[in-house]
């Protein structure tokens, strides 16, 4: 069977070359015939579900190929996330090389620029392999039919489970109210019928519900399968309960959950870097959830973005820079000024991995130290001050610790540690958006951050960008919009 590679929303697929034609294309997560396989074997089983995990990959060019009219070369996450916060900006030396990317970095956009289109695609993309790979392990004759292991068939399960919850948090978060897909479709009908959008709350339901059944199928283990540890775990399902309940304002629920992640052997490695060094991926203690880019497969599963990272993309704004207490260590493994190098995306602290579009190093998309800065969020929140800063001082603690790249230790008075005799939850809050921003600059976290604590505004028109009050969600994309007829309704704003 070959796998569904063209979901992108419903009523939709991906746009092309002219609205007209594209008009014309089948509904996404429709099965066509050729996709359909009337006898599924083992082998087409598992790779359903390690197809699913390819959305999430920053492999280059998998949804089409080099389409920068639809922003698909690769994962927009370091566009809608990080170039949009004040922490990064398109290129080292701003020209007019794909104008899109400047357009959400200012947010002068239309709801037809293709940054949400490819964002929308990857993770309905994402869904539709998962809802494929659900469809074949919840049926029971077919499970026993290929022999597949009931052990195994939860594990499995779990995974894709956890994997469909991602791609719909991802989806909420970006675009609010979505269309909310949870089987693969087989008639025009039927893909129809949902082309509309389900209330924001309604998919956080479903999200926890999948998060929920995730974590009873998972072993109670660091990782899932010790012989490919890249593998969806449940410290990965918890750690995803955690920042769900953070995101919804839960805090106690966040706490447990950190709680429960730090039974599972998760814990703050001893150097900054470890979490990124792609000679210490998996022989870690920090890094919960990371997509595992591997050189020289076929069908290739390279890392792509140090190739843009080559041409001048993805740079720090002086801003993100200035944001650093004096010798703080995370400044230089994060950044080489001098090298234009984003050493927290190239995974070394050199430019072995620079312009190479199949490089090693792993998409991290949840560690440790975030983890526990959610719970000194938490605890702030809950009035327990005296628990938040030591946290907080915790995370500060590693860095101020951590050896410097040329092996000396960071100079005396480095980082000292927040007061913990204060109270003030106003202030507790502003060190915890300071050491959010130094700790995890360049992973996506920024603008997200900004959105939930209802300041984005506030600070990114400080720092000169046009956003209003409707950007705390991005325009559904248009082409979307048409193709479903209208059923699936804009933003309001856009």
């Amino acid at each position: 069977m070959k796998p569904i590679y063209k979901l992108v929303a419903v009523g939709l697929l991906l746009t092309g070359y002219s609205c007209k034609k594209e008009l014309y294309k089948d509904p996404i997560g429709l099965l066509t015939p050729n996709q359909i396989s009337t006898d599924p074997t083992l082998n087409t089983v598992q790779s359903s579900v390690k197809s699913s995990y390819q959305m999430l990959s920053n492999t280059l060019n998998i949804l089409g190929e080099w389409r920068w009219d639809l922003g698909t070369v690769f994962r927009n996450d370091y566009i809608l996330y990080d170039m949009a916060s004040d922490d990064v900006q398109k290129k080292w030396n701003p020209d007019g090389d794909q104008a899109w990317m400047d357009q959400v970095s200012s947010f002068n956009f239309t709801a037809s620029n293709q940054g949400f289109n490819g964002q929308w695609s990857y993770d309905y993309e994402g869904i539709s392999r998962s809802n494929l790979a659900i469809s074949y392990l919840s049926d029971q004759a077919l499970t026993t039919k290929i022999g597949l292991d009931p052990q195994l068939k939860n594990r499995l399960l779990g995974e894709v489970y956890f994997l469909r919850a991602f791609y719909y948090f991802d989806l909420v978060n970006n675009f609010g109210d979505v269309p909310l897909l949870l089987k693969p479709l087989e008639n025009f009908a039927e893909a129809y019928s949902v082309s509309k959008r389900e209330s924001k709350d309604n998919v956080l339901a479903q999200i926890n519900t999948d998060l929920a059944q995730a974590k009873t199928l998972l072993p109670t283990s660091k990782y899932s399968d010790n012989t490919e540890k890249w593998r969806v775990s449940k410290g990965a399902v918890i750690a995803l309960q955690a920042k769900v309940a953070l995101y919804t304002a839960k805090w106690q629920d966040v706490i447990n959950a950190v709680n429960e992640l730090e039974t599972l052997g998760y814990s703050l490695n001893a150097r900054y870097f470890d979490s990124f060094d792609v000679t210490k991926e998996f022989a870690e203690n920090e890094v919960i959830f990371a997509y595992d880019h591997q050189s020289g497969q076929t069908p290739r599963n390279g890392n792509g973005i140090s190739a843009p990272l080559d041409w001048g993309f993805i740079a720090p704004t002086t801003a993100f820079l200035n944001a650093f207490e004096p010798n703080d260590p995370r400044l230089e493994y994060t950044v080489n000024v001098p090298q234009k190098a984003v050493y927290k995306l190239l995974g070394a602290t050199n430019t072995t991995y620079k312009g190479n579009d199949d490089a090693p190093t792993n998409k991290i998309y949840i560690r440790f130290a975030d983890a526990l800065l959610w719970k000194a969020e938490a605890y702030n929140e809950l009035g327990n001050a005296a628990q938040a800063i030591a946290l907080i001082n915790k995370v500060r603690a590693r860095a101020r610790t951590t050896v410097r790249i040329d092996g000396t230790m960071p100079p005396a008075g480095t980082l000292p540690d927040r007061d913990g005799t204060v109270t003030d939850k106003a202030l507790i809050k502003s060190w915890l958006i300071q050491e959010r921003r130094v700790e995890l600059g360049f992973e996506s976290a920024r603008f997200n951050d900004l959105k939930r604590w209802k300041i984005a505004k506030q600070v990114l028109t400080a720092a000169g960008k046009n956003f209003q009050d409707y950007n705390y969600v991005y325009p559904i994309p248009q082409g979307e919009i048409d193709k479903s007829g209208g059923s699936i309704t804009q933003n309001p704003g856009y």
